[in-house]
């Protein structure tokens, strides 16, 4: 009998071994009944016996084999719906990775044990059966990660919201001490320092939201108004001057320079690459912020000495929590983690149709340039 005939004649019993092994996936197996154990089993099994029957060319063949299936973005395999079950269902990608081991050796041994025998004839059978099996579990793996990263990403977004609440209370409580003027050392000194740690939380929880609500498809959001690009330049560097009174910090920028941009994003843009300055520049150097315009575009230029930038980590440097092995005050061996701020930064340029570049070596530094058009795509129509 042909594979596929057979896998439609013994389809119970395939699907009995199937949830066999399926209740040994524990915890997440424990409290599943049979329906959830089988999870699609019996429709994949479907897929697979009308693919062995199926005539392929040579190209298709080899597409399958490495995974790669053809373009079915209208409709949902029955494999990637299982992908997504046990996402769900709290199995590991391991667990759901041997049940189609598992399920391989079920069907072959079964078939091979009502044949007695496998003769040349049954080669292609075994090919396909292999080549579809391993297309269901690369459709499987595939929806199984993409559901994790989606509730990762959720979680994030609601845990820096969560977050949001009990922190302001510790901002405008700390904020109400200090301004009473009453408080003497050590107290004011304490409650100085719960202030600015508590910014700081403020913004990596900013940087959070953004983040997620970034990789959750709905971009950084944007509301344009017209603004003095140099005056929020100035206003910015104001600002981590005085968090920062031991570094130094020079503005080279014409007055006059409008536009119709973002303050606030531009302003937070502007604020995680001047303190990826700070954090990653050499600790004596000066950051050097220099605004410069054409008919088209302004840009803003954010310059630091110290160590280059590894020319291997350039093209990733705005990635999400990017890793470095290297820092620019020239300690090497341990890894720094540069978080988000420059994610955020490239996404909030993006937003405004701008975009932000680096250049980086020993002899002349780093350079961070933001650029951003003069004119809005809406006025450009």
């Amino acid at each position: 009998m042909k594979l596929g005939n057979f896998i439609l004649a013994n389809r119970e019993p395939i699907l009995l071994e199937w949830e066999a092994f399926a209740r040994t996936c524990a915890p997440a197996s424990a409290a599943m009944d049979l329906t959830a154990l089988r999870d699609h089993a019996n429709e994949m099994l479907s897929v697979i016996a009308k693919d062995l029957e199926t005539p392929q060319t040579k190209d298709e063949s080899t597409e399958k084999s490495k995974g790669e299936s053809p373009d079915l973005s209208a409709t949902t395999t029955a494999a990637e719906q299982h992908g997504a079950g046990r996402a769900e269902s709290g199995f590991t990608v391991e667990q759901m990775v041997a049940e189609f081991r598992a399920l391989r050796a079920s069907v072959l041994r079964l078939w091979t044990t009502s044949k007695g025998a496998v003769d040349a004839d049954d080669i292609d059978d075994l090919t396909r059966f292999n080549e579809a099996i391993d297309q269901s579990l690369a459709e499987s793996v595939s929806r199984y990660t993409q559901e994790l990263d989606h509730s990762k990403e959720m979680f994030l977004a609601i845990l820096g919201h969560d977050l949001r609440t009990p922190l302001g209370a510790v901002i405008m409580s700390s904020e109400f001490m200090l301004d009473t003027k009453e408080l003497s050392e050590p107290h004011l000194t304490l409650t100085t320092r719960i202030r600015s740690s508590a910014g700081r939380m403020q913004h990596l929880i900013g940087d959070l939201l953004d983040f997620t609500r970034s990789r959750l498809g709905g971009g950084i959001p944007i509301i344009r108004a017209t603004m003095s690009i140099d005056k929020a330049v100035h206003d910015v560097v104001e600002e981590i001057a005085a968090a920062h009174p031991d570094r130094s910090f020079q503005i080279e920028a014409r007055t006059g320079l409008r536009g119709e941009w973002d303050c606030q994003r531009f302003s937070q843009a502007l604020t995680n690459v001047i303190v990826n300055a700070i954090d990653h520049g050499s600790k004596g150097g000066v950051v050097n912020v220099t605004v410069e315009s054409n008919e088209h575009e302004i840009s803003v230029a954010v310059h630091n000495n110290g160590t280059a930038i590894p020319s291997s980590e350039l093209n990733g440097i705005f990635n999400a929590m990017k890793t470095s092995r290297e820092n620019g005050n020239g300690s090497s061996g341990r890894q720094s983690n540069l978080g988000l701020g420059l994610y955020i930064a490239e996404r909030i340029l993006h937003a405004h149709n701008g975009c932000i570049d680096v250049e980086s070596s020993d002899a002349k530094g780093t350079t961070f340039t933001m650029r951003l058009p003069r004119v809005s795509p809406a006025r450009m129509t």
